[in-house]
């Protein structure tokens, strides 16, 4: 037959070798994610990996589905410690991964985030291995000291599950800040504090139920029912294309506090009550601002 290709001619074998090249870039790149190759410090931080394998992923979603905007960069220091609070939303953790992007990218310094993610992240395979990778640490107050005596930029999101899994009419509205837990490490380390407030997650996966059985059963903080999942099952889990805007706040500083201070407990929800009012007050301001949640 004219035109044909025989089997096992010079396209089969061309194909053939690429998929032996995907495959094994494949094992390579699972190979790397479960060792400690690469890692810069102890928590098994990968800085190649991170701006080779998993930037470049999300810089996608970043640049061409939520078409993010970034605005005060300017407040985020270029150097030495601060930590960075932010508001949390979204049902799925994404907002955590575009603020990395952000600064990685577009700040002076391009500065790398290290999240201080929940023990959720760091209990299923795979992606306990792209976060330990890509920087992230449990959250707890040592870690965060650690990070910040070694002059990092720690991003924490105090709302924890609670703002990641409110429901649709509820979204802007910040949720309780914990106990202030990033205020007293604040007050220990001396770092200051920089506000973030995010526009835009709320939308991707509006949140209009839950189901606390499924919860119970997988283990998971909260079941998401969302008006495309899980009724679209796998197709449900595509994000809205919201068009996003991150703002970073003027740094609140704690130099002027005593020394004691981080002992105080009035003290530090008083400062974390400061941080909390910063970021809904600029969120509100934003929303105002905002036409729709896709343009």
């Amino acid at each position: 037959m004219t035109g044909d290709v025989p089997f096992g001619g010079p396209e089969a074998s061309l194909t053939a070798e690429l998929l032996r090249e995907v495959l094994a870039g494949a094992a390579e790149t699972l190979a790397r994610l479960t060792s400690d190759e690469g890692a810069a410090d102890d928590f098994g931080f990968d800085p190649e990996l991170t701006d080779d394998l998993i930037l470049p992923a999300l810089r996608l979603l970043y640049e061409k589905y939520f078409r993010v905007e970034v605005e005060g960069l300017e407040h985020v220091p270029a150097d030495g410690g601060a930590l960075l609070v932010a508001n949390h939303s979204g049902t799925l953790p994404l907002d955590a991964l575009m603020l990395q992007v952000a600064l990685r990218d577009h700040h002076s310094a391009h500065r790398r985030l290290r999240l201080l993610a929940a023990d959720l992240a760091f209990g299923l395979p795979v992606v306990r291995d792209l976060a330990r990778k890509a920087g992230h640490v449990r959250a707890c107050p040592e870690n965060a000291l650690r990070l910040l005596g070694s002059g990092e930029l720690v991003g924490v999101m105090p709302e924890g599950y609670k703002g990641l899994g409110k429901p649709f009419e509820e979204r802007y509205r910040l949720q309780r800040f914990g106990r202030g837990g990033f205020a007293a490490v604040a007050l220990r380390s001396g770092a200051p504090l920089v506000p973030c407030s995010i526009v835009g997650a709320e939308e991707i996966y509006p949140m209009i139920g839950e189901s606390r059985t499924l919860a119970r059963m997988l283990r998971l903080p909260y079941f998401p029912i969302t008006p495309t999942f899980p009724l679209l099952g796998v197709l449900g889990l595509i994000p809205l294309p919201t068009k996003w805007t991150i703002r970073f706040g003027t740094p609140i500083t704690v130099d002027a506090f005593p020394a004691d201070a981080a002992e105080d407990p009035l003290v530090v929800e008083k400062l974390a009550g400061e941080v909390r009012d910063t970021i809904q007050h600029t969120l509100n301001e934003m929303l105002e601002q905002r036409e729709s949640p896709f343009s």
